[in-house]
């Protein structure tokens, strides 16, 4: 959160191994190693447990008993007097003259691993030391190589059928694979060509309208009356003409001689029109029709590359759109044969996956910079490592908005003053101040003076703005506080998040929890779901997205994996879309319904600060640590503009490079937003075409 101290991502656990002792006055483990090489390894098999040495846990070779009744393999007896002089099992005092052999032992553990051999060995084995042990015939040997060579056949003839059908199988799956793509393809193909003529339509029509309008301006200008539309009229015998002004009459007849308050009122706008216009007005048109044409132009060009440095995503979109839609009329034309309901409007399902993907188009290429409209200048010029902010949130009606960082100062602004006046200084409204550093701030979106923040030592307090004084104060948190949300349905109810791993639901209206929820990792972030004060999101340092119903709270309801590292910011797009921002330098969005992510976004760098996350219905914005702003279109996993916050002067662009931003915030559904950085400067951005 900070510039100097930068927010480090709390460590995951990792597993130790733990060094094995030996039991009683044994010798150590590893100093066994030596005595199995020298053994030499035995066939690992099932044997008894009482014919395993207690030194090296395996089958005693070489067994010497003790005078007090243990056996141990020689070698590692020995080895094991070399160092003490007891027994290993029992402790009594021992040398080396008090060893014996155990030759009943060694004789049985003979017989019992020939017996595992021969229990154990392949037929191949077999054969092999039959062979080695007796004398065979020239004639054995035949009938035996030819009952090899017919078992040989047998296998190949085997492997080969198997190895035949395992083929088959591959190119049936590949076909039917290969199949599925070309059918997707030309359902794909077919959307395409309807909706390419679909469009052409459209814009045929569009064409002819504005024809129809540059007609009837170009009359009224020279002062002719409109002529009927031959078009659509059939005759000019007809005793009705249909009226050239279609506003929304649908081409209703009228009286061939016309109203005479009509033609009044058009000659009067043709009057007006030739007294507004000089002389030269025809000359004038043309020249703003030839600059209107040609700026008009230069944006569809602009546009144009947008899309194309974006194709496939769009393409992806459009087409993910398309399919669903598909899916989604398939279903409906199922349920209609089977409820014998009255026909359902093909044509309009058909074109919603078109009208969706359009929006997307368009609100993708309305924007393609981040412009400055305003700063917000400090009183404290020369000391701004001091005002940093962590964050930055609007109120209720987006007239003020509060800045928190580790100035241990909640400052609460006028955005229309700050936007509008040109100050030397911008004096915040209202000031109050903290016992500690302050990591993150709520506004309440129904009691408007009422902020919440969470700080350094875990420490969850409840604000009026108007009073500037506390109004509850929370301490249970045992370390540090990262994150606090006001919930948007039940505005007596706040959640918050610390680094001691717990998750802890308020009530302004008492002073304990009301609700506990253990994660067992650092809570770097917390967020109640805006269509229900029942579900909050939590973001952790393993890595994961836990997504809890607070009416059952023993276990998540979903668990979203897929960042590689901490889980810093998490916030809803909608009800049903949560992204979430991680060390890892990327973004995901995540549908909660269906426990699945949406989209990866990637194009800012975020490994180790905490470097804001906003969303508002289309667009997600978030910081860099290069010292950037970066906004992304939510059905796009680039970045669609972003913002440099710097010098630009070379001599300072060094400087620039070790800051990051710390905190952005969109202003509800506009297109503008505010940003700060770890250098103390907050910016008013707006999206710009």
């Amino acid at each position: 959160m900070e510039g100097t101290e930068g927010f480090v991502g709390p460590n995951v656990p990792s597993l130790m191994m733990t060094k094995m002792e030996p039991h009683g006055d044994s010798w150590a483990l590893e100093d066994c190693k030596d005595v199995r090489a020298s053994c030499g390894e035995v066939t690992k098999v099932e044997v008894d447990k009482d014919f395993l040495c207690p030194i090296c846990i395996q089958t005693m070779k070489d067994v010497f008993s003790t005078a007090c009744g243990h056996s141990f393999c020689y070698m590692c007896i020995m080895t094991h007097l070399n160092n003490r002089n007891n027994c290993p099992c029992c402790g009594l005092y021992l040398t080396n003259n008090q060893l014996f052999p155990n030759f009943l032992l060694n004789k049985l553990l003979r017989k019992a691993s020939a017996c595992q051999f021969v229990t154990n060995a392949s037929p191949t084995e077999h054969i092999r030391q039959a062979l080695k042990q007796n004398e065979v015939s020239v004639k054995e040997l035949d009938s035996l190589l030819l009952l090899l060579a017919e078992k040989k056949h047998k296998a190949e003839q085997e492997e080969a059928e198997a190895n035949m059908e395992v083929l088959l199988e591959f190119l049936h799956r590949s076909r039917q694979v290969k199949q599925d793509e070309l059918n997707e393809l030309q359902a794909d193909l077919s959307f395409l060509k309807e909706d390419i003529a679909y469009v052409e339509r459209q814009r045929m029509e569009l064409a002819k309208s504005k024809e129809r309008y540059s007609m009837k301006i170009r009359m009224l200008t020279s002062g002719q009356s409109p002529k009927p539309d031959r078009l659509a009229c059939g005759s000019s015998t007809m005793s009705g003409a249909v009226s050239l002004f279609r506003n929304g009459q649908g081409g209703a007849s009228v009286p061939t001689d016309g109203p005479r308050r009509r033609v009044e009122s058009n000659q009067r706008f043709v009057l007006s029109m030739k007294q507004e216009a000089s002389g030269d007005s025809l000359d004038c048109d043309f020249s703003n029709s030839v600059g209107t044409g040609a700026a008009q132009t230069s944006v569809v060009l602009a546009k144009k590359r947008r899309v194309s440095q974006q194709f496939e995503d769009l393409q992806e979109c459009y087409l993910h759109k398309r399919r669903n839609e598909r899916r989604k009329s398939g279903f409906q034309r199922q349920k209609t044969a089977k409820d014998g309901t009255s026909k359902i409007d093909d044509l309009c399902m058909d074109r919603s996956g078109l009208e969706d993907f359009k929006s997307v188009l368009t609100a993708f290429t309305r924007y393609s910079k981040l412009r400055v409209i305003a700063e917000l200048r400090h009183g404290d010029l020369f000391h701004s490592s001091n005002i940093v902010s962590s964050s930055i949130e609007f109120d209720r009606d987006d007239e003020f908005f509060a800045t928190a960082g580790v100035s241990r100062r909640i400052k609460v602004f006028e955005f229309a003053t700050v936007v509008n006046e040109l100050a030397d200084v911008h004096c915040p409204v209202v000031e109050m101040t903290t016992r500690s550093k302050l990591s993150c701030l709520s506004w309440n979106k129904y009691i408007k003076p009422h902020i919440a923040s969470s700080d350094y030592e875990g420490i969850v307090t409840v604000w009026d703005v108007n009073t500037c004084q506390s109004i509850m104060e929370y301490e249970e948190h045992e370390k540090r506080a990262w994150s606090v949300d006001f919930s948007k349905k039940e505005p007596t109810r706040l959640v918050s998040g610390s680094d001691d791993g717990k998750v802890k639901v308020w009530c302004t209206r008492q002073e304990t929890s009301v609700l506990n929820i253990d994660i067992k990792a650092n809570i770097c972030c917390v967020k109640y779901n805006p269509g229900s004060s029942n579900y909050v999101a939590v973001g952790s340092a393993d890595s994961n997205i836990h997504y809890f119903d607070l009416r059952n709270a023993q276990s998540p309801l979903h668990v979203f994996h897929g960042h590689r590292k901490a889980v810093s910011y998490v916030k809803f797009v909608s009800p049903n879309e949560l992204a979430s921002a991680s060390t890892d330098s990327t973004l995901r969005l995540w549908d909660v319904e269906e426990n699945s992510v949406i989209r990866t976004l990637k194009g800012h760098a975020n490994e180790k600060n905490f470097v804001g996350l906003t969303v508002n219905s289309e667009y997600i914005a978030c910081g860099s640590e290069t010292n950037d702003v970066y906004v992304y279109h939510k059905a796009m996993s680039k970045p669609a503009a972003f913002h440099r916050f710097g010098s630009p002067d070379q001599e300072d662009s060094d400087d620039d490079a070790s800051h990051f931003i710390s905190a952005v915030c969109w202003k509800s559904d506009s297109p503008t937003m505010l940003a700060a950085n770890s250098q103390g400067t907050i910016k008013v951005l707006v999206l710009a075409p």
